[in-house]
């Protein structure tokens, strides 16, 4: 037989002729050889590692550029009333820090439900955010200056010399501990408004991590400039937007179960499993708000924390590692399973723990 009788030759009249697969026909997982080419698009190799996927959909990226408009927008409403060298305080000089609190929290509260679509609960987290942070951006603020004149008064009392404060490295590290205090408000915000206490106690520590560094550098960013109203723009945004990374970073750090999407609408997104009970579906409301797909149900599935184990129950069509679950069936996951819901695909992953602990 020669090479060419061997060979397998498809022509157009043969794709003309071919049938478009039902992509309904695939998703229900009825009838199905699980070992065919079609049903293999349940597997990846993904690791679910957060380094793929787009930037824009990175909590520390989005995070980060919401904290910078917060503070940006906050400098750009005050620094009007600024006048350097003259005694009197103006109510822009006043209203900074609170109104920059206010803001970073709005812009933390809303832009992760933003990012993930979900618009109603974007518009309910920004209202919210409003309220907390008005009042713990005042308290907060005020927590923060009361420290930063204590502080400044103990370092002069202690031999510096106060006409040059702004050039000694012990004094940005005063401002930068009374920020810290301050940035607390933006992360604790950030986790009330998720109704999440855990991450509420990350955003604390990354909020308090993010604004340290940029009081740090406040001092020597005015230092370079040399004029205040370009000093308080930088420094403000970088206290911002180091604040928003470094609450995304933490977050990422100590995250326990989450949910990596590895193709989909948010491919790239990472979901982390804050609560013991998480709603997967179409509806506005579940915690996993999946969209663009009208196959997927309104409460398409569950993942519920019991027992330190996670068991997924399905309400409509799911696969779990290129099996498929029937309706209202459970199955417990284990770290590396590829879970299959419409269009999405999800690597479900989880820290490796102390078997001792367990």
């Amino acid at each position: 037989m020669s090479d060419d009788a061997a060979k397998i030759k498809i022509t157009w009249e043969d794709l003309d002729k071919a049938e478009e697969i039902d992509p309904g026909q695939v998703q229900s997982f009825e009838n199905q050889s699980w070992g065919t080419v079609i049903d293999n698009q349940y597997l990846t190799t993904d690791t679910g590692t957060s380094g793929g996927g787009s930037i824009l959909l990175k909590s520390w990226f989005y995070l980060g550029a919401a904290g910078l408009m917060g503070a940006f927008l906050a400098w750009a409403i005050c620094e009007p009333t600024f006048e350097d060298g003259y005694s009197n305080r103006g109510w822009g000089e006043e209203l900074m820090f609170p109104l920059m609190a206010i803001l970073i929290c709005v812009n933390l509260g809303v832009v992760e439900s933003l990012v993930e679509r979900s618009w109603k609960r974007a518009l309910l987290r920004g209202l919210a955010a409003i309220v907390l942070g008005f009042v713990l951006g005042y308290i907060f603020a005020g927590i923060g200056g009361t420290i930063f004149i204590f502080l400044t008064i103990f370092l002069v009392n202690m031999g510096a010399a106060a006409e040059n404060l702004a050039t000694n490295p012990i004094f940005w590290i005063c401002r930068a501990i009374a920020w810290a205090t301050f940035g607390m408000a933006g992360g604790l915000i950030f986790g009330i408004v998720s109704k999440s206490g855990k991450k509420a106690s990350y955003g604390i520590l990354g909020g308090a991590i993010g604004a340290f560094i940029g009081g740090l550098l406040f001092d020597p960013i005015c230092l370079l400039t040399q004029g205040g109203e370009a000093s308080r723009a930088i420094g403000m945004s970088i206290m911002g937007m180091s604040t928003g990374i470094a609450i995304g970073l933490v977050e990422n750090a100590l995250k326990d179960r989450w949910l990596y999407v590895s193709s989909g609408p948010l491919a790239g997104k990472q979901f982390i499993l804050y609560q013991n009970h998480v709603t997967i579906g179409k509806a506005q409301s579940n915690m996993i708000f999946l969209f663009k797909d009208p196959s997927i149900l309104e409460c398409h599935a569950t993942i519920e924390y019991q027992a330190n184990k996670s068991i997924i129950t399905a309400f409509g069509p799911v696969a779990v590692s290129g099996q498929p679950i029937e309706n209202k069936a459970q199955r417990i996951l284990k770290s590396g399973d590829i879970i299959q819901i419409g269009r999405y695909t999800f690597s479900y992953l989880e820290k490796e723990r102390n078997s001792e602990s367990l």
